[in-house]
């Protein structure tokens, strides 16, 4: 059988990170090193795989096992891209192992999902169980970002010219490896993010008043949010798992030079939606809202990130037979609700019932000395194989 713990060493000592928008270039950004590497391994173990570049050094890689006739179609994906090193206090691609558990940039947040799929993809193209699903482990790209990856995958089936070739049409069910602590997250908040900006009028800084300064204005405007964001969880009903929709200014620019009076601020918002509120309402509302409390104009862009939540209306039964599976390696799990935004929403919207599942804790995910634990990775990669051959019984 692979080595699950080999697989995520190898993933986390090749660097993928996802510049995150900002116009970075090097060694350690994209995903192409991860996409290659997976590669090599299916070639190695005799599988064929189809790739597909979204943009330039960055793939969507797809291998496909055959079960049993009339078998469930089951989709295991995985993100390749890491969020990025800095702020880090370890080596972020050293692959250190220390008292059981494996650090470095990606372990968790996802490479250990990813080697964990891979490595029961791997066993059962090796073993060859007389009863199985047909499954297609799924390597994405950019899902920390703008979810470049997904898009054309799920976006595919509804147009015969673009589809893929080992998945041509919707799966029966998709697995979606996140750190779940091995729970099964079955309903997530989506996320909606776009930028504000305020103009004003530029001039020299020791006549201020000749100008108007952006900046100013957009003091106004964040007061105005941050009001809008306390009273946000309170104006409707948080739903059971995920909690209550949010509010967040994450990023402001504005201003060129010190001595200028700024006649542009921009900032960046991040609004979480919860399932059974649409996102496109959300942009509106905030509009309407700035614009009855203030007296001067302001500009907002289309979103860059517009993701969907996910419901649980289509997966419980999914659900159940996925903890059905794992309780013999794991004990008895549950079915939960977490904050935070995956894939498993892509693939529920185009018709799919999805469930977030995989090793790792997401209070590692992102951090400075990001890591997971072997042992939960070693069970992950168990979980997954057992519920593949399961799905067909």
């Amino acid at each position: 059988m692979t080595d699950v713990v080999r697989l995520l060493s190898d993933l986390v000592r090749l660097p993928s990170v996802n510049p995150m928008g900002r116009p970075l270039s090097g060694e350690e950004f994209l995903e192409a090193r991860v996409t290659e590497y997976l590669c090599r391994v299916l070639t190695e173990h005799q599988v064929s795989y189809e790739r597909r570049d979204v943009v330039p050094q960055r793939a969507n890689l797809l291998a496909r096992f055959e079960g049993s006739p009339g078998a469930p179609v089951v989709v295991l994906d995985a993100h390749q891209d890491t969020v990025p090193v800095d702020g880090m206090v370890i080596a972020p691609f050293d692959a250190v192992i220390k008292e059981g558990r494996l650090y470095g940039r990606g372990a968790c947040d996802v490479k250990g999902g990813l080697a964990a799929m891979l490595a029961a993809f791997l066993r059962l193209v090796k073993e060859r169980p007389s009863r199985c699903a047909t499954v297609v482990v799924s390597f994405t790209c950019d899902e920390e970002a703008t979810s470049l990856g997904i898009h054309p995958l799920t976006g595919a089936w509804a147009d015969p010219s673009t589809r893929y070739r080992l998945l041509p049409k919707p799966p029966d069910i998709a697995i979606v490896a996140e750190p779940t602590s091995l729970d099964a997250v079955v309903a997530h908040r989506g996320a909606v993010r776009w930028q504000i900006s305020t103009t004003g009028r530029a001039c020299h800084s020791s006549r201020p008043e000749e100008g108007v300064n952006a900046i100013y204005r957009m003091g106004e405007v964040l007061r105005h949010l941050q009001t809008y964001a306390d009273e946000l969880p309170k104006s409707r009903p948080p739903h059971p798992l995920c909690g209550p929709a949010t509010l967040s200014v994450g990023i402001i620019t504005g201003g060129i030079s010190v001595n200028a009076v700024p006649d542009r601020c921009t900032i960046e918002i991040d609004r979480r939606v919860i399932p059974g509120e649409r996102r496109e309402d959300v942009i509106p509302e905030v509009a309407a809202y700035l614009s009855d409390r203030l007296d001067f104009s302001v500009e907002h862009s289309d979103p860059f990130v517009f993701s969907p939540a996910l419901g649980d209306e289509l997966n419980g039964v999914w659900a159940d037979r996925l903890l059905a599976s794992i309780a013999p390696v794991v004990g008895q799990k549950q079915k939960v609700g977490v904050a935070y935004g995956t894939h498993a929403s892509r693939f529920a919207q185009a018709g799919v019932p999805s469930v977030v599942f995989g090793p790792g804790d997401i209070a590692q995910a992102h951090t400075k000395d990001e890591w997971i634990d072997l042992a939960q990775l070693r069970a992950a990669a168990e979980c997954y194989y057992r519920f593949c051959v399961d799905a067909a019984a």
